[in-house]
């Protein structure tokens, strides 16, 4: 029996053989001189369209499991394998060294992949991984001797790979995979966010100990610890049975929270609601049982069109999303492009430090005439349910009473054209900034309600990158310093009687809601999967 110890990426506990996925590294590429370079080339356009056509469909797949936000990426790496200057230089490869298309398409993804990883934009470093994704995809496409095997499982396993690209982790099917182990990986990876959607166990991160995996293997596997056990013995085999039954158990008893509300012993209630990136993610928020939406991302609009979508395509979604949760609330968070979510056709600049530039509230103040058509469309869709609009990224009083003003011509606007809108919906900001932290006594007094973005909020207060894995350590949501930010934020917000929620990932880690609970907090937004579990976790509280 060996134990390993990886990092926890989707709670769970799964027991069963171990299926090592092929993987496409260094070792196995070889480079091939070609005598016919046109038919290299016609079989490498040949395995572009097919590798295109292939995205495509998993993309349509992925929206139906997975949702619009977690599929985008695959939309991503279609743009990528249409650009000229990626394709163009393998294509390249191909002519002048006279070689293989399966290493020239190896060769020039490693090379494009260390472009972007040393990049400053933290956008363009995420494309890293994505160049190595597409580029293992165009080998498979090109020859079948490198398939992973994912799409050929027929039995219950537990599957490893080197790493799990995004497209690869969205064909596992659930029914079949228990659960999946990886070398390489962080918790906030592409593929350990699929893996919380679609409710499989993993560990990534297993690094050097990852050799000592074999094919066959019986392991057991904890997602919640990141503890993998190869070849238990039966006295463990039996504990983790056990604990696997018990786990199940529970997951079965959040049924029963159902139509329940979250309100602690001693009375207190707080609203859990949901987050969601597209109006088609509303099935899992009414699946979950969630008491409305605390956060949707209205950026999803912006990413999916190639140019800015209108005020009616706007309106149409909004209203959808608003009519659906019939009459729960629903806040709508404006643009929030910049940093690591990009548009082509925004055309913003290329900056040093991106996370702390032209982003967000800043865009929207910038380009008056984007926001006004956001604003119009928002507007436009309360007259269908109850909406509540929030402001990202604000630092300033200034920035509040600016958006309010843009808000209330266009209400004006409206009432001249004799458009229905409902007056008095509430307004709210983003806290997600120390500035904003630090101001809030006198922000509280201009708006409705208050919702702490704990992702970025932890990143600015602690100086540490959320998507620097060499720093994962230091990005802590229950950092006191975060903690107290949070503290000072609720306090003000109770002395100017506006209530305030939590919309960041710490809004589900259980080991918080005690203390989100006695400090004030009336309000947390999930991922809908999380909101069961977090409503029982407020039931059995005596704060």
């Amino acid at each position: 029996m060996q134990k390993l110890a990886g990092i926890g990426a989707s709670k769970g506990i799964a027991i069963g053989k171990l299926t090592i996925c092929v993987s496409i590294d260094d070792n196995n590429i070889e480079k091939i001189p070609v005598q016919d370079v046109p038919a290299e080339l016609e079989r490498l356009e040949n395995a572009k369209r097919l590798a295109v056509d292939a995205l495509n469909a998993v993309y349509l797949s992925a929206l139906k499991r997975v949702g619009e936000k977690n599929s985008m990426i695959f939309q991503i790496h279609i743009m990528m394998l249409q650009d000229e200057d990626f394709f163009g230089a393998i294509r390249n490869r191909v002519r002048e060294n006279k070689v293989n298309a399966e290493s020239a398409v190896w060769e020039t993804g490693k090379e494009f992949s260390n472009i972007f990883a040393q990049m400053e934009d933290e956008y363009m470093r995420g494309r890293a991984a994505d160049v190595i994704d597409i580029s293992k995809r165009m080998i498979r496409t090109l020859n079948p001797a490198y398939a992973n095997g994912l799409d050929t499982i027929t039995e219950h396993t537990v599957v490893a790979a080197a790493d799990l690209m995004p497209s690869e982790t969205v064909q596992i099917d659930p029914e079949k995979v228990l659960a999946f182990l990886t070398r390489e990986g962080s918790k906030s990876s592409h593929s350990a966010i699929l893996a919380r959607t679609l409710g499989i166990p993993a560990v990534v991160g297993l690094a050097e100990q990852y050799p000592r995996l074999a094919d066959g293997d019986e392991v057991i596997v904890d997602g919640g610890t990141g503890e993998v056990i190869v070849r238990p013995d039966a006295e463990t085999l039996a504990a983790y049975r056990r604990m696997q039954a018990e786990y199940e158990q529970r997951r079965r008893e959040l049924q029963q929270v159902r139509g329940t509300k979250a309100v602690t012993k001693t009375g207190i209630e707080i609203e859990i609601n949901a987050n969601i990136g597209h109006p088609g993610d509303v099935e899992k928020v009414l699946e979950n049982d969630a008491d409305g939406i605390g956060l949707f991302r209205s950026e999803f609009l912006y990413m999916e069109n190639n140019t800015f979508p209108s005020e009616e395509q706007q309106f149409s979604a909004y209203r959808a999303v608003l009519e659906k949760m019939d009459g729960k609330r629903v806040i709508i968070r404006t643009l929030d492009l910049g940093a690591d979510k990009q548009v082509p056709y925004l055309d913003l600049p290329k900056e040093e430090n991106p996370a702390l530039g032209y982003r967000a509230i800043r865009i929207s103040l910038d380009r008056r005439e984007l926001f006004v058509t956001q604003l119009r469309a928002l507007a436009r869709a309360s007259a269908f349910g109850r909406l509540a609009v929030m402001f990202p990224m604000i630092i300033s009083v200034d920035e509040v009473r600016e958006c309010k003003s843009v808000l209330e011509q266009v209400k004006q606007q409206l009432s001249d054209e004799n458009i229905a809108f409902a007056p008095d919906f509430e307004v709210g900001i983003m806290v997600e900034t120390p500035a904003a932290v630090m101001m809030s006594a006198e922000l509280a007094r201009e708006i409705d309600f208050f919702s702490i973005g704990t992702n970025d909020l932890t990143q600015y207060t602690l100086a540490a990158d959320r998507m620097n894995h060499k720093i994962a350590d230091l990005f802590d949501s229950r950092n006191p310093a975060v903690l107290r930010m949070i503290e000072m934020t609720v306090e003000n917000g109770k002395k100017a009687g506006i209530w305030t929620g939590i919309c960041g990932e710490s809004a589900a880690d259980t080991a918080l809601t005690e203390f989100y609970a006695r400090i004030g907090v009336r309000e947390l937004s999930v991922t809908p999967s999380a909101v069961l579990e977090l409503k029982r976790e407020v039931q059995q509280l005596s704060v």
